[in-house]
């Protein structure tokens, strides 16, 4: 067949048999063929790579995030690196520039938190810039989780269960997700107990334990955490005060971090903000702007999911 049919074959372009379309792609297999990356990038004007720029040198909230990319960007030929900068802007800077030296099609800036920008100007690159958990610039595209939601579904679910005297212990106020999931709780569960903040860490879930069960009078049913810490932490100190959960006290956390959720004892129930799916949006978000399409700018809140284990006890199909 001609040269013209076989390209066509391979780039799943033009009209063609789908027999002939396989056949070419299967003797291409056959003798170890590779279409030039290179020479096609030429032809489009496109290197079909993204560059993934990030401060959370963890990985906590950026490895999901980046998966969902990949996931979303891998069926379009388009290869995802990372770069992570910490909280320095001139190693921002030196990511920044070999990522534009290498002609990537665009960049996706993700974070630790919603309301903090990395530290690099992103601003007025010859490239498109997508935003996901973390801040954006002004005008541009950015996608985070819906923390209101997110926290309504684990309030909703304790009240479901017949949970009263529901507290609240989580994260530093200075957080906008922390005073998001904090509103939700106060229209959902009253101001009868006051919001607890403290820091992202396992030693205030202790603390906060103690605080509760040393205050005069009715003790809380249920306990709402900021984050998967503080719940794990949580569920220790009730046992050692020998209280029950989920038959004394039903616990529920927020992140959904396997590693931390799936060992607790009981295993934790937990909101899941759904990071793949965030940064699947935001691959096929960024691969549009990279290919001329309009793209309104703007924030999209993507929803969170309660993930049902053990701790608060329940049907998770109620």
């Amino acid at each position: 067949m001609s040269i013209s049919t076989a390209s066509k074959a391979l780039n799943n372009t033009g009209r063609m048999g789908d027999d002939t379309r396989e056949r070419v792609k299967r003797f291409a297999a056959e003798i170890g063929f590779r279409p030039n990356a290179l020479a096609k990038g030429l032809l489009s004007n496109r290197t079909f790579t993204i560059g993934l720029l990030t401060n959370d040198t963890y990985g906590r909230f950026t490895l999901p995030v980046m998966a969902g990319i990949t996931e979303a960007l891998v069926d379009h030929g388009v290869s995802v690196f990372l770069c992570t900068i910490e909280d320095d802007p001139a190693l921002g800077k030196v990511h920044v520039d070999a990522m534009l030296d290498k002609h990537v099609d665009g960049i996706i800036a993700s974070g630790k938190r919603i309301d903090r920008r990395l530290p690099v100007d992103l601003s007025d690159l010859p490239v498109p810039v997508v935003y996901a958990f973390t801040e954006g610039a002004p005008d541009s595209v950015t996608f985070c989780a819906d923390d209101f939601q997110g926290a309504a579904l684990a309030v909703e679910w304790l009240k479901g269960l017949g949970r009263h005297r529901i507290a609240h212990v989580t994260g530093p106020e200075s957080f906008v997700s922390v005073r998001e999931r904090a509103r939700a709780y106060r229209e959902l569960a009253g101001d009868t107990l006051p919001v607890m903040y403290g820091s992202w860490s396992e030693a205030w879930g202790h603390e906060a334990v103690g605080q509760l069960w040393s205050t005069a009078g009715a003790k809380p049913d249920g306990i709402f955490c900021g984050n998967d810490q503080i719940a794990r932490a949580v569920v220790d100190a009730l046992r050692e005060r020998s209280v029950r959960v989920p038959e004394d006290v039903s616990v529920v956390g927020f992140d959904n971090w396997e590693i931390v959720a799936a060992q607790t004892r009981p295993p934790l129930t937990t909101v899941d903000m759904n990071l793949k799916a965030l940064g699947r949006e935001a691959g096929l978000t960024v691969l549009a702007l990279a290919e001329g399409r309009t793209v309104e700018p703007g924030i999209r809140t993507l929803p969170c999911e309660l993930v049902v284990r053990q701790s608060c006890g329940g049907d998770p199909d109620l």
